[in-house]
């Protein structure tokens, strides 16, 4: 009896332990892949606050980020913005405009594409500029 039970205990380990091999297999590359940065388009918008008719602002500045901010928070929930201030000579005549950089990861050209129909009605632009660049991202939580 104590030599079926023996047998019995080394098959149930050999198998809990082809298990564990088995289940480690398929985590580590999940594991692998959380480590490293990942490579990622970060989608930069260009985004004029003009009117393409009147060349006027079209909000105040403090209206422009809030409109924008409503658009971004709206499409992909959370948003970066920089300031920017462009300029152009047209005829002699020098332009100015106030110009909302937005930064946009995780996140696909239809999106953006999306946002970027949205903020030309509500802006009233003719376009806005979109650069896809590729790049690395991490999300790091420090070492503890």
């Amino acid at each position: 009896m104590n030599k079926k039970i023996s047998i019995l205990t080394i098959c149930l380990c050999i198998i809990s332990i082809g298990l564990s091999i088995a289940a480690l297999a398929v985590a580590l590359p999940a594991l692998k892949k959380a480590d490293k940065p990942q490579t990622d388009i970060q989608y930069v918008l260009y985004l004029g606050t003009n009117d393409k008719d009147t060349n006027t602002p079209v909000f105040t500045h403090e209206e422009a980020q809030e409109q924008l901010k409503a658009i971004l928070l709206d499409k992909f929930g959370g948003y970066t913005i920089h300031e920017a201030f462009g300029g152009w000579k047209d005829d002699g005549v020098v332009y100015n405009e106030y110009t909302l950089v937005i930064y946009l990861s995780d996140t696909t050209i239809d999106d953006v594409h999306a946002a970027a129909d949205e903020m030309i009605r509500v802006f009233n632009q003719s376009s806005v500029l979109i650069q896809c660049n590729q790049t690395t991202t991490e999300f790091y939580s420090g070492n503890n």
